[in-house]
């Protein structure tokens, strides 16, 4: 039995999965990509922002929207692909109630952008697009489409099939979403489906075949990507482990099930029926003196990889460096308070308690991003100096924290009023040395006894004298010299 488990592993292992991923971006603009209509993807009425243009009224004309353009090149440049000179829109031609004008205007042949990598995965393609309508569905009785999305500027990215785990695909996709919320691109919100995932995924035998490719949509989180890109493997192993054919189609992700399930039959380029696009002019980009490679590269920001190798450089770890990377507020705040800051130690102590303290109370309500912004690096700085310096504990600073973000102000003032600035006093401390050997002599005899572990009884004595506002180093150093004992090692 253990035998044909055995053999039945090794079949399993020695198919090669294989996935490409095509991922859909609602780009940041004031407008449409084609009219004037408001891009807002937080209306909730439906049919609002619409205008005869994105409705696809006979005799309208779309101009193309400068800033989704811009948009795109600057992604093309992060990547590093080869930005086009010339470029075109097509239309991509197909019918469904999402679609008011019978037709979508995409890309096809000239794409903005060819080339680049990410995250290790090779690019493919970039190109400019408008996103289609939203359809509601009631449980089969009718359907309404909302329009406000029609004609949205929509970012196409396709990668190479170079992709052979869910967790490649799932960090590729989380680096993107990153890379185009700094380039202000796009929120990139999965939930408010303004990034969407499609995976096209093939399970061949052995490594360098093909496989039959199936194309998985509806794909809203990066949990989702990850499981569907699994389960997909697995259901098209077990087919061609039976025999069976794997079958050419698209297919739908069911979150409830944690299953794909199937669609319709997948179609080819040919079936769309491309061609240019009459009422949009072709593109020369570099007659425009912003859309040149030299001036897209050069708008650029420090970009998610850059950070984080700057960080290191800082005696960061990888992970403190991850989360400051994530959340851009977070580490644009790091940056303005260890600036001109020379000691690694503060540099680090900034780190961690922005990264684990402030984060934590933000995610517990106890603070907000908002009145993270309204505090001063400055007054951080402060907190940071009254830690390095023993004038504030860990726990001191914790207790500080909360109020520090809720109301500002002096984090030493604030210490003060909530009595936990740390006593450093070498005079005063010895006095309160002096009490606890006098009080417990029996564990004074048991440490020249040569117990040195009852060190840490006292030092917990002499901090419950001072209500905890002893410096713990300075009281352990006191007394060890007071029992006549070395350094502690």
């Amino acid at each position: 039995m253990l035998g044909a488990h055995r053999a039945a592993c090794n079949t399993m292992d020695s198919y090669h999965l294989v996935v490409g991923l095509e991922i859909h971006a609602e780009l940041k603009t004031r407008t449409k990509m084609f009219c004037g209509c408001k891009n807002d993807p937080d209306e909730t009425r439906p049919n609002i922002n619409i205008c005869p243009v994105c409705m696809g009224h006979p005799g309208t004309l779309p101009v193309i929207n400068r800033q989704a353009v811009r948009h795109v090149l600057r992604v093309g440049a992060a990547l590093g692909g080869t930005l086009a000179d010339y470029t075109e829109f097509d239309r991509k031609n197909y019918f469904y109630p999402d679609i008011p004008k019978g037709y979508q205007i995409s890309q096809y042949q000239y794409p903005l952008v060819t080339g680049g990598s990410l995250a290790g995965v090779a690019i493919t393609r970039v190109h400019l697009e408008e996103d289609t309508a939203s359809s509601q569905h009631d449980k089969g009785a009718y359907s309404l489409v909302d329009f406000n999305r029609a004609g949205v500027p929509l970012m196409e990215l396709v990668t190479e099939p170079v992709i052979h785990t869910p967790a490649q695909a799932g960090a590729f996709a989380r680096e993107l979403q990153l890379l185009l919320r700094y380039l202000g691109a796009s929120d990139a919100n999965m939930e408010k489906g303004e990034m969407r995932v499609e995976a096209n995924i093939s399970v061949a035998p052995q490594e360098g075949a093909r496989g039959t490719k199936v194309e998985v949509k509806n794909l809203n989180s990066f949990r989702a990507v990850e499981r569907a890109i699994a389960y997909e493997a697995k259901r098209q192993r077990e087919l061609l482990e039976k025999g069976e054919a794997v079958v050419q189609e698209t297919r739908g992700w069911d979150e409830n099930r944690q299953k794909t399930f199937s669609q319709r039959k997948k179609e080819a380029s040919h079936d769309y029926r491309y061609f240019p696009d009459p009422d949009l002019p072709k593109l020369k980009l570099s007659e425009l003196r912003e859309f040149t490679p030299e001036a897209v590269r050069a708008s650029l920001p420090e970009l998610p990889w850059e950070a984080r190798a700057r960080l290191a450089k800082r005696g960061l770890s990888e992970e403190v460096a991850g989360v400051l990377v994530r959340e851009p507020r977070l580490k644009a705040f790091f940056d303005a308070v260890t600036r001109e800051e020379r000691k690694p130690a503060r540099v680090k102590l900034a780190a961690n308690y922005l990264t684990s303290d402030v984060v934590g109370l933000i995610g517990e309500g106890v603070g907000s991003w908002e009145e993270l912004a309204a505090r001063t690096p400055e007054e951080f700085r402060s907190l940071i100096a009254l830690l390095d310096e023993g004038v504030l504990s860990s726990r001191g600073a914790k207790e500080v924290l909360p109020h520090w973000l809720r109301e500002g102000g002096d984090p030493r003032g604030i210490a003060a009023r909530l009595g936990v600035v740390q006593e450093s006093d070498p005079a005063a401390l010895k006095e309160v040395v002096a009490e606890v050997l006098q009080a417990h002599p029996d564990v004074v005899a048991d440490i020249k006894a040569g117990n040195e572990k009852a060190v840490a009884f006292l030092v917990g004595q002499g901090m419950r004298r001072t209500k905890g506002s002893a410096n713990p180093a300075l009281l352990t150093r006191l007394l060890r010299e007071a029992l006549g004992l070395g350094a502690q090692e």
